[in-house]
């Protein structure tokens, strides 16, 4: 069975989508079977696996209003490791629409059932806020990574992220299941500044074991990889983002085997 990661930080820019995308690349290197599914209105995630925005019928958000299902909506991508739920941009009134659904934190856990056992890894790209539609996700997911980055302010808005991961916890206890913070992951980090080594500093302060010990540098090839819509993995394989990304899948899933044993 899957374990499915929702990666979140309401505040944006910090590497989500870019996290997103390359840990999916890398842990189909590493031979897993991966389901990405972008819940960003931007739909960044789906463009850089190569799907055309304009090409599919249905996307996750018609799931979250109940037009369609998961199975139904994901896609295949050039790699057969991976595969997709994709966003479409320009979407209105979805949170509405969940609103008024009497199982509305429980959307997409309902529907997740059907295709767990399907994947190795499932991804949750989340937007840049904690409305519903994140909600959904952490109610769906086992775990959070949190992107964090390197630079000033980077702890600015957590406790406001940290609050609703609180809440989703409390939900799900009552069905006698959990949500863990997965794991924090220091990204864009300047090597010649020494501010980020500060900003690490304090990460590791406040969250403990639970930060990643991979840090992603901040690199031209990603800002490239993401022009040219592919993952950094594939656009730059040698690259210290790529290398980079490859260490944090081999982390990922030895933290998963290490709490499967338990």
């Amino acid at each position: 069975m899957g374990l499915i990661l929702s990666i979140a930080n309401q505040k944006g820019g910090v590497g989500k989508t870019t996290t997103a995308i390359n840990l999916a690349s890398s842990l189909s290197y590493l031979e897993r079977k991966v389901l990405l599914i972008d819940l960003d209105y931007q739909a960044n995630a789906t463009t850089c696996l190569g799907i055309h925005r304009g090409s599919f019928e249905y996307s996750v958000f018609d799931c979250l209003t109940e037009e369609t299902t998961l199975q139904q909506t994901i896609l295949k991508t050039d790699n057969p490791l991976i595969d997709v739920l994709p966003a479409r941009t320009m979407v209105e009134g979805v949170e509405e629409k969940i609103i008024l659904n009497n199982n509305r934190d429980f959307i997409l856990t309902i529907q997740m059932k059907a295709i767990k056992e399907m994947y190795d890894y499932i991804l949750i790209d989340c937007p840049p806020s904690l409305g519903y539609i994140t909600i959904n996700a952490m109610m769906a997911s086992d775990g959070i990574i949190i992107p964090v980055q390197c630079e000033f302010l980077a702890m600015d808005g957590l406790t406001q992220l940290l609050n609703t991961i609180r809440l989703v916890q409390s939900k799900k206890k009552v069905n006698m299941e959990t949500l863990t913070i997965f794991g924090v992951l220091l990204t864009m980090l300047d090597t010649r500044s020494t501010s980020g080594y500060q900003v690490i500093a304090e990460v590791k302060t406040y969250f403990n074991e639970k930060v990643f010990q991979t840090v992603i540098p901040r690199n031209v090839s990603c800002s490239n990889a993401t022009f040219y819509g592919v993952p950094v993995t594939e656009f730059s394989p040698k690259s210290k983002s790529s290398l980079s990304y490859r260490q944090l899948a081999k982390e990922v899933i030895s933290r998963h085997e290490q709490t499967t044993i338990r």
